[in-house]
């Protein structure tokens, strides 16, 4: 991982599920909570998805906004969204540039075989733009509640 907390977190665009340009720097003056996640509608990803849904009030209080990347398509996302109801946006990358420049693009192992793909990691950035935790291997379960303990110091 070569990002570190306390570090400015980098910028990038990215299209959502409705096709529409996210840039990380609009969203200054707000806690952003930016999740990768490795697949759209797989059991960890929506566990995970989940858990930020269920409690989206609790982030909303604490002025933090939520954004999960992976490199499914918008048109997978929206299918996502609409079928657990997420009430936060899902960002494309696709090309998994975005992954590569936050450093969870790696090589992973399942049932013996290599692959490249996203390492499962949370990046909690302040109103600043600074990272102030990242969340390394993240286990799916109950994963908003760590994020949410941050806030609750």
């Amino acid at each position: 991982m070569s990002l570190k907390e306390n570090e400015i977190a980098p910028d990038f665009e990215l299209l959502n599920q409705d096709s529409e340009k996210v840039q990380l720097s609009q969203f200054r003056g707000q806690n952003v909570v930016l999740y990768f996640y490795p697949k759209d509608d797989t059991p960890g990803c929506t566990t995970e998805a989940c858990g930020f849904r269920d409690n989206y009030d609790k982030f909303k209080e604490n002025n933090i906004v939520i954004f999960g990347v992976s490199p499914d398509s918008a048109k997978s996302h929206t299918k996502f969204i609409e079928k657990f109801q997420l009430p936060f946006p899902l960002l494309a990358d696709v090309e998994h540039q975005v992954c590569d420049l936050f450093g969870v693009w790696g090589l992973k192992t399942m049932m013996g075989k290599e692959y490249y793909g996203v390492l499962r990691t949370t990046f909690v950035i302040s109103p600043e733009g600074k990272i102030l935790k990242i969340f390394e291997n993240v286990k799916p379960t109950n994963h908003f509640q760590e994020i949410l303990d941050l806030f609750s110091k």
